[in-house]
């Protein structure tokens, strides 16, 4: 009788790679995924799959299971998941939006930088700066919604409609559309239209970057 050949184990890295399509599939990130779970919203960080001594931490069955439940995905589902090679996109650094005005996360340019940065696999963008915002809270409805991951791009030229983050030199940030922009100002239309339009002076921004994709 022929035997048949054992089927390879399964890898750490394809279990997590399994729950990060699971949560870009739902349009969502990683800690999304785990917050509709009802988990903690970093059990599925990355910062949270390696231990301080170095060792892999698995996911638990439980923890797999209520996302599959989240999600209304089956088992199968998952399982091809684990083993579809093929991918679309690549991951960018993450980061939630009411970090944005903290230091340590972008250089003087607006580019991402240091530590404290997660990771989520979205569509492909040909800006290698590319980075996410996790949206929280609901200050940005209709347009953005608790949850919501926006990519936004420095290095891709702005255009009137475009929708920007902007961060002035006093620390604010803010997500707006851009209506006109001169050599002197910045004129900016909200996306909430509960709230009236902004003009900057182009000298009080520290940095501009369009929003290239959102997930909704």
């Amino acid at each position: 009788m022929a035997k048949h050949a054992k089927a390879p184990p399964l890898t750490h890295e394809q279990i997590w790679t399994a729950l990060d399509r699971l949560a870009e599939r739902a349009g969502i990130s990683p800690s999304a995924l785990a917050k509709r779970s009802g988990l903690d919203p970093t059990t599925f960080n990355k910062s949270k799959r390696i231990t301080p001594e170095g060792r892999e931490r698995w996911p638990s069955t439980e923890s797999v299971a209520k996302a599959l439940a989240a999600t209304n995905s089956s088992l199968d589902t998952f399982v091809q998941l684990i083993g579809d090679a093929a991918r679309t996109g690549r991951s960018v650094p993450l980061l939630g939006f009411a970090q944005v005005a903290a230091s340590g996360y972008f250089d003087d340019g607006g580019y991402p930088t240091g530590k404290g940065w997660d990771e989520v696999a979205l569509p492909s963008v040909s800006d290698e700066h590319t980075y996410a915002l996790e949206i929280s809270g609901d200050q940005m409805k209709p347009a953005y919604r608790d949850g919501d991951v926006i990519v936004v791009s420095p290095g891709t030229p702005i255009r009137r409609g475009d929708r920007v983050v902007v961060k002035t030199r006093a620390g604010e940030v803010m997500v707006r559309e851009m209506k006109r922009r001169t050599a002197k100002t910045l004129e900016l239309q909200p996306l909430n239209p509960n709230h009236g339009d902004r003009t900057l002076a182009a000298g009080d921004v520290e940095w501009i970057a369009r929003i290239v994709w959102a997930s909704q």
